[in-house]
């Protein structure tokens, strides 16, 4: 049986994929493409994602064209979620007319998109297209165990970590993550949150920006496994810690959330992306120290309230770099 709230979280990512779409800064991804299609070679592009969720950026990787021949592996410390993106791909491939079909029998050696180890995993699957022969393997694996069993292994072409950066212990995890690289390989590191979470209308000005305050210090105080788990201003501290690695930093940009009303209400699930936003402010700041309990329930109920009456906008500032090593 599937845990409750594992199965909330999944379709909240699904929810706002609509929206990650067109938050994505496309001066920034349009350097991404050029930069792939540029690669001299013929071998496949070997894509690793680290965070991939219910895998719709991979979706997003195969719709928007960047991977045409290409071997990628999604890894996430979720096992639910991974079957989700397995199941997921199967109904990409129908929609697409690209049934997944089992890797030849002689798959790709070690490093070339699948993870060798006593990780949850399926088999390799298939997309083949007349523009596309992509090799897709989905492994459930925490981030750090991942690192630990590549360290010293340079496999990977490009790597992919979007809207999960901000979630980790960044300083721990991003050189190890650049270790994985092939000299000159590539970085897309997409929706790194930056320090502002805005709720239009104002409800009271002094409440909402305590709130907005509290709630980022839950960010830069937040703990798993004695690690760090994430800071309030992680797209600034990345875009400083890139260049302290000494990367070649291409592209970078604003790839906010913007989520309004429009003349038919909200789009897609995007109400139910909104709720979910707010309960997690709620479940951050239950019973905080520096807020009156019955003052912050109000103002959360309240907020629910906009949403069902599609009057609430949100905007969330975050940030999307690309480069190489």
């Amino acid at each position: 049986m599937s845990n409750p709230a594992v199965s909330s979280y999944i379709r909240y990512l699904a929810s706002k994929k609509a929206l990650d779409d067109r938050s994505l800064n496309r001066h920034v991804w349009d350097r991404l493409v050029q930069a792939v299609r540029g690669r001299s070679g013929f071998a496949p592009l070997q894509v690793l994602e680290v965070g991939c969720g219910i895998g719709t950026m991979l979706e997003r990787l195969l719709d928007w064209g960047l991977l045409t021949r290409a071997a990628y592996t999604g890894i996430d410390v979720e096992a639910e979620f991974i079957r989700e993106a397995r199941r997921r791909l199967r109904g990409y491939a129908a929609e697409k007319n690209a049934k997944p079909k089992p890797p030849p029998p002689n798959p790709l050696p070690r490093g070339q998109g699948e993870f060798n180890g006593p990780a949850q995993h399926g088999a390799p699957l298939v997309l083949r297209t007349t523009e596309q022969d992509v090799r897709v393997t989905f492994t459930a694996i925490d981030l750090f165990d991942f690192l630990t069993r590549e360290q010293g292994k340079s496999s990977w072409d490009l790597i992919v970590a979007h809207a999960v950066l901000d979630l980790v212990d960044l300083p721990a995890a991003l050189p190890r993550l650049l270790s994985l690289l092939v000299p000159g390989g590539l970085f897309y590191f997409t929706l790194n949150f930056d320090g502002a979470t805005i709720f239009e209308p104002v409800i009271d000005l002094d409440l909402d920006r305590r709130i907005e305050t509290l709630y980022h210090r839950t960010m830069d105080t937040r703990r798993r496994q004695g690690l760090s788990a994430g800071s309030s201003v992680t797209g600034r501290e990345l875009i400083r810690r890139l260049r302290d690695a000494g990367t070649h930093m291409v592209a970078a940009g604003s790839s906010d959330w913007v989520v309004f009303p429009g003349p038919d209400g909200y789009l897609g699930d995007e109400a139910y992306f909104l709720h979910s936003i707010i309960e997690t402010i709620g479940r951050a700041l239950y019973q905080h120290s520096e807020l009156d309990d019955s003052r912050f329930e109000s103002w959360l109920a309240l907020r629910h309230r906009q949403i069902d009456a599609a009057e609430l906008i949100y905007i969330a500032h975050q940030l999307d770099v690309m480069g190489y090593i």
